[in-house]
Formats: C-alpha cells, structure tokens, sequence
C-alpha cells in the first residue's frame, strides 16, 4: 500500500511539471510581442477607456496554459501606474478538473484605484476560486463576471454588461477587471481561479 501511494504521488509530481513546462514551451514563440502592440489589441477589441482611465494595470503579452485533467498556465507581464511602468509582474496557475487543449491568450488587469493598486502589487497576489474574464473580440462586447481576493480565495460575480459601461465591469470587492484575447488554441475551461502574481517593482 504505502509503495502505491508513493507511486500514486510521483506521478503527480511528474505530471504536474510536464504540465508547466508544456506551457513553457508553448509561451516562447509569443514572447517577443511586445507590450504596446497588446496594448493596441486591447484598444481595438474594446477596452480603450480603461487603458486609459484606470489608475494603474498589469499586462501580460503572452500567457501559455494548456492541460489533460490537470492543467497550469505562466505568463510574465509588467505593471503600470500613471502610464509609468511601476515593476514586473509572473503568473502561475494549477487547475484541476475536466479540461483538454492548450491554449496562448493575452491578458489585462485594470485597478479602479489605489487599494486594488495596492493589493496587487504587495508582493503576492491570488484571484479568488470563482474568478472570470471578459473575454473581448474585435466585436468589442462581451459580459463579465470578475473576481479576485488578496491572499486569500474571495471571489464574487458582477453583472452582465457591455464592455463600454466601465464602472459596472469593476468587481464590488476587488476593485479590478480583468480581460482577456485568445490568441489561438483549444481549452475547455478558462478561469482566472488559482492565479497567483509575484510582484516586483522596478
């Protein structure tokens, strides 16, 4: 018994850094893209007036994730206040259950203003289990649900609501929207639940 159990937990342990290093790999074409052009993807989907209006965001050009049952995601991305870039910023993600594909997406996480600023760049950061994104096209709408919590795994919903109407896309206790663009790929199950940034300022 002992000695399946022991098995039961390496393979875990081997699957599970199969699973970040595919995700690796499938980050490192994307890259080189470069923050302004992701900007300019973000503005053309919709999202204009909240690069521009927000007090500060956090971009992630290129966010890798992919998984069979157990899946992981990693991106890195920068943080910026006043237009200013404040620090650098790394995602992980573990998620479990039915899940299948892979998929490349970028990533944007607007702060209404100073405390979800603050929360953010503490130093560690985890959204919340039942956080989503707004997931933008170039048709510019979309309805939301967005969650988050500092360390610890709050997580609400917010209504429904075209991407335009800025205040409403803001989750109640957060004080952050998140969006997101598919860049390609295939994954069932897309949550932003056990995203966990690492913070550091410039």
């Amino acid at each position: 018994m002992p000695e399946d159990n022991s098995l039961g937990e390496r393979f875990m342990q081997i699957l599970r850094a199969a699973v970040l290093s595919f995700c690796a790999f499938m980050m490192q074409p994307a890259m080189a893209d470069d923050v302004e052009t992701t900007l300019e993807n973000f503005r053309t989907a919709g999202a204009g007036d909240f690069i521009d209006d927000a007090y500060g965001y956090a971009v992630f050009p290129s966010i890798g994730k992919g998984g069979i049952g157990i899946g992981g995601a990693h991106g890195k991305g920068f943080v910026y206040q006043g237009g200013d870039r404040t620090g650098k910023v790394k995602m992980n993600q573990i998620t479990y259950g039915l899940q299948l594909g892979g998929q490349v997406y970028s990533q944007m996480i607007f702060f209404r203003d100073e405390r979800s600023f603050d929360d953010f760049t503490s130093g560690n950061f985890e959204f919340g289990a039942q956080a989503t994104a707004v997931a933008l096209t170039a048709s510019a709408t979309a309805s939301t649900s967005t969650g988050g919590g500092g360390n610890a795994s709050a997580g609400t919903d917010a209504d429904s609501n075209n991407v335009s109407a800025k205040e409403d896309q803001y989750d109640g206790r957060s004080g952050m929207a998140v969006f997101t663009i598919a860049k390609g790929g295939l994954m069932y199950e897309a949550t932003l639940g056990g995203q966990k940034f690492k913070y550091e300022a410039l």
